[in-house]
């Protein structure tokens, strides 16, 4: 529902998505005035995008929903550089990988937005003002107007400068075909706005500057926060690596559960960031949460909207359902193999031969107790299940006729401690 115009800075600013913006004054006057043009780019420096992307794609959706145009960038030029990083240079793709990338992440970031209606979503590929551009017009039309003490002073660039690995001229040039973005832009399609993390602020402003020296106008930029767990670690990285949009790279089921897994003094500001429900219902999760914390309401709240949003709706009940049947809230011998098979990838397991096998040496073998014995005593303490049913028996066995789909057996210490077995 398109809103009130100007009213967008409140509402980003409550959900906790503004770090830093060019002069707010002027930004909410611009934003006021009429629809602004504004931009987000992506890079396929990967097949995919992930949780830190998404911020972005929610925020121009926000934007989008308040009247304001967007156009969504992917760097068909810039994925072939890569930003420079704090680790190390980056492998450089080639062209025909990058390509392959840039198609994915296109179909990723056109499901959130909208392509109809006055404020229709475009998408822009870089590569079709870079590639046409020689060296030279490059080198006299793009960075004669970047200073270099600018440039050496991003924080990335910096730290790379002063480490042992250094950085090549390729990585450092990154800020000159970004900046070239924004100018682009603001030139073809009026483009006034640009948002980011606040980790490419550099990377923003220098587009916004680049445009002034050139043509003379102020243009703003928008950088959300880096999105944090309450350790202060960066949001969106597991033990496994990033979480993955394709859910060839992060399942639907684990993407579930990332968020099902979120940290009670943070869910509130993922809500906020990551849904679309209005304050007053923030509001009742954020005091359900401080008042009933063992009920996880705003977190189950917080796993079915994300995963709806970015999986749909009909995936998200299948691994709603999945979660509740491991855990002994729901029936197991009524998830297909597919959802099972998604499910239990997440699992501490173990591979056993076809046949019969006792039970206490299988929740040693998992991993979930110690040993042969301390499973017998798992057992006789009542806290053993197999397939969500209670082991009664220390010497209880399985064989194949308990295999779930005829290859999974699901073994539970207790309520929440979690293992399979497969049968090969």
């Amino acid at each position: 529902m398109t809103q009130s115009l100007g009213n967008v800075f409140d509402e980003l600013s409550w959900r906790g998505l503004i770090a830093l913006s060019t002069d707010e004054q002027d930004l909410r006057a611009a934003l006021s005035a009429g629809p602004v043009t504004y931009y987000c780019g992506f890079d396929p420096t990967a097949p995919s995008l992930h949780m830190g992307n998404l911020v972005q794609l929610l925020t121009m959706r926000r934007l989008q929903d308040f009247g304001h145009k967007p156009l969504a960038l992917v760097g068909g030029a810039t994925g072939l550089i890569g930003d420079p990083r704090m680790s190390g240079e980056r492998v450089l793709n080639d062209p025909a990988t990058v390509a392959d990338w840039l198609e994915r992440i296109r179909s990723q970031v056109e499901r959130f937005l909208s392509f109809e209606g006055e404020n229709a979503a475009r998408v822009v590929n870089n590569l079709d003002w870079s590639a046409p551009m020689s060296a030279i017009d490059f080198l006299r039309d793009v960075g004669k107007h970047f200073r270099l003490s600018r440039m050496l002073s991003k924080e990335a660039v910096s730290a790379r400068l002063n480490s042992e690995v250094g950085i090549s001229f390729t990585e450092f040039s990154y800020q000159l075909l970004q900046g070239m973005d924004f100018y682009e832009l603001y030139r073809r399609y009026g483009c006034t706005l640009q948002t980011g993390g606040s980790d490419q602020w550099g990377n923003l402003t220098a587009g916004a500057d680049l445009t002034h020296r050139v043509e003379g106008v102020s243009l703003h930029a928008l950088a959300t926060p880096l999105i944090t767990k309450a350790d202060g670690t960066k949001f969106g990285k597991t033990e496994g690596g990033a979480i993955w949009l394709d859910p060839e790279m992060t399942s639907p089921y684990a993407f579930y559960q990332f968020w099902l897994n979120a940290e009670d003094a943070k869910v509130t500001d993922y809500l906020k960031i990551f849904t679309f429900r209005e304050r007053e219902e923030i509001d009742a999760l954020d005091a359900v949460t401080r008042e009933r914390p063992a009920e996880r309401v705003a977190q189950r709240a917080l796993a079915e909207d994300v995963t709806s949003l970015v999986h749909g709706k009909e995936a998200m009940v299948r691994v709603r359902e999945a979660s509740q049947a491991l855990f002994g809230r729901g029936d197991l011998a009524a998830l297909d193999a597919s959802t099972l098979r998604e499910a239990v990838q997440e699992l501490p397991s173990a591979a056993v031969l076809r046949g019969e096998h006792d039970i206490a040496e299988l929740l040693a073998t998992t991993g979930l107790v110690a040993s042969r014995s301390a499973g017998r005593r798992t057992i006789a303490e009542g806290g053993a299940y197999v397939n969500n049913t209670k082991v009664s028996s220390e010497d209880a066995t399985v064989d194949v006729a308990d295999l779930l789909h005829g290859r999974w057996i699901l073994l539970r210490r207790g309520r929440r401690s979690l293992a399979v077995v497969e049968a090969v």
